[in-house]
């Protein structure tokens, strides 16, 4: 090989899992120009470099194509955890009160005092209201938001700014909680959000291109070189477009476009189109319509095939009119989008299903890989369509636990019979289904590792191993989580052509783990730290203590 075709960097002495069938395994690895340019032993890879040549010494590192997250909310998570209060770890409406007290005297200046991420399994209409807010500032509006993405409250101020007061209606697919009086509680539920955000001061984009360079830093200190962002609308495209027009993306970003239920067929599709089409880079993609079929199981918004299961019963209804859906999955799948779907409840997931059939037999068959995010609950005889239709399943494992939202809510609401198919990766994937894992960021972390932990043991990471089992039939490997990660996230974002395993001419996106995971006792996954994240033969992450 001529000294003009040889690599920038050679990394040796790794335990290389390429995710190529061809060449699973290596010792060493190529990159030039950014891509693989070759895999092979120490020797054979060492001697394609020349003078100019930089050398990485793995020291026996597991070394793994970049992962990437299939559903997470890059920009919008980024943009709250930079410009809010994290309430994540508060478990009782006095650690709320005093976060939210303490970051309000922190940021005096701020019009609103924001709040992101507090736990609809232990805060909701029991013990969570406008009062509550008060007690902490009762001077400046306050709005927190919920780590599931359903749910929000505001405080008596932020109600009165906003303009929601007793006999404010309820918008479409959206609830105001009220008293028993009939005054709205400062608790809202699904699009109650949107209507209480559109009425806030608006961001402006500077906030949300750091709110991007938080979020992305974070993916590359965990190992994640793509993403697909699980809602935008063009202002986040603006803003990707225009940090990777100033080279300092640092992730690969899919994206999917919400699609609303009031919207007709032919405007939804024309407002997506120009989306795609005018927010394209070689960076930067919108590729998918994104459909919220139902809400949570615990707001009791979820679609059911049968009433909920505890005394008050009731279901929730489709967010759609059901033969609008219909015609906006035919809509869009002829004009070659994927379909990314919300569904929680098995009714949404039968929905989702029946209207991917529909498209299907419209269009014909074609390798759209569309997807059922979340999938919480599926009737059994529905798991084999995933296979039938070609759709992927796009699982968030860490969920997947005994904790207060499962065993409290979800569990008594659909029944112990109807409980063994709540999260059920193990029976969807030996069904042959198409999966990808995800975070859902900022819901739960985005770190791999933990999630990885909770696939495999499918208990919480960070109690003991005792701790009960949520459903262990349903447990699945350390493979298979890589892979969900790796080469089916990659197909998943129509990215695989390029990315997802470290073959010659790929993308040289790779990670350099300080353990090895597929090696180790499970309950260590997720204490696993990355040591090195290159993207595009770029270094993004290097840890403190490696110094290969």
């Amino acid at each position: 090989m001529g000294s003009k075709n040889a690599p920038d960097l050679v990394i040796v002495n790794a335990d290389i899992r390429s995710m190529d069938p061809l060449r699973p395994r290596a010792r060493a690895i190529a990159i030039a120009d950014g891509h693989v340019l070759a895999l092979g032993d120490d020797a054979e890879i060492r001697g394609l470099g020349n003078g100019r040549t930089r050398m990485i010494e793995a020291g026996g590192r597991l070394l793994l194509p970049g992962f990437q997250d299939t559903h997470i909310h890059l920009q919008d998570s980024g943009t709250g955890f930079c410009t809010s209060v994290n309430l994540e770890e508060a478990r009782t409406v006095e650690e709320l009160q005093r976060l939210v007290r303490d970051f309000a005297a922190s940021r005096p200046d701020d019009p609103w005092v924001r709040g992101v991420g507090w736990y609809s399994g232990i805060f909701g209409e029991h013990n969570l209201d406008r009062h509550v807010l008060d007690a902490a500032v009762p001077d400046r509006p306050v709005y927190i938001y919920a780590s599931d993405g359903h749910n929000a409250a505001i405080n008596s101020l932020g109600c009165e700014l906003v303009g929601l007061r007793k006999g404010t209606p309820d918008p479409a697919n959206g609830h105001f909680v009220l008293d028993d009086n009939g005054a709205p509680t400062g608790l809202l539920y699904e699009d109650a959000v949107d209507w209480v955000r559109s009425r806030m001061p608006k961001r402006v984009d500077a906030d949300y291109a750091n709110g991007v360079r938080y979020g992305q830093a974070l993916c590359n200190r965990h190992g994640i070189t793509g993403v697909l962002d699980a809602m935008v609308a063009e202002r986040h495209m603006r803003v990707y477009k225009g940090l990777d027009a100033a080279g300092e993306l640092s992730v690969r970003i899919r994206a999917t476009g919400k699609v609303f239920p009031e919207e007709k067929v032919a405007d939804a599709v024309a407002r997506l189109d120009a989306l795609r089409r005018d927010h394209r880079t070689p960076m930067v993609e919108m590729h998918s319509a994104k459909f919220f079929l139902d809400g949570v199981l615990e707001n009791r918004s979820a679609l059911m095939l049968e009433p909920y299961s505890d005394a008050a019963g009731g279901n929730a209804p489709l967010m759609f009119d059901r033969e609008h859906l219909e015609e906006l999955f035919v809509a869009f799948d002829a004009a070659r989008f994927q379909i990314h779907i919300h569904v929680i409840g098995d009714g949404a997931t039968r929905a989702a299903f029946d209207c991917l059939e529909a498209a299907r037999k419209a269009n014909g068959a074609w390798p759209s890989l569309h997807q059922l995010a979340h999938v919480q609950m599926i009737d059994p005889a529905d798991i084999p369509r995933f296979r039938e239709l070609g759709a992927v399943a796009n699982i968030q494992p860490l969920w997947a636990r005994n904790e207060p939202s499962v065993t409290d809510v979800a569990m008594p609401l659909v029944g112990e019979a109807r409980g063994r198919w709540m999260y059920p990766w193990r029976s969807i994937i030996d069904a042959g289904a198409p999966y990808a894992v995800s975070s859902d960021w900022g819901v739960s972390t985005l770190n791999p590792f933990p999630i990885m932990q909770t696939a495999v043991t499918r208990q919480p990471p960070e109690r003991s191993r005792d701790h009960p089992v949520f459903q262990p039939q349903e447990r699945i490997t350390v493979e298979d989580v890589v892979r969900g990660y790796t080469v089916n996230a990659a197909a998943a974002a129509w990215r695989a052509e390029e990315t997802g395993s470290l073959s010659p001419g790929n993308w040289a996106d790779l990670i350099l783990l300080d353990r090895d995971i597929f090696a180790i006792d499970p309950y260590d996954i997720a204490g696993t730290e990355v040591e090195l994240t290159l993207l595009g033969g770029r270094e993004v992450h290097r840890s403190a203590g490696f110094a290969g």
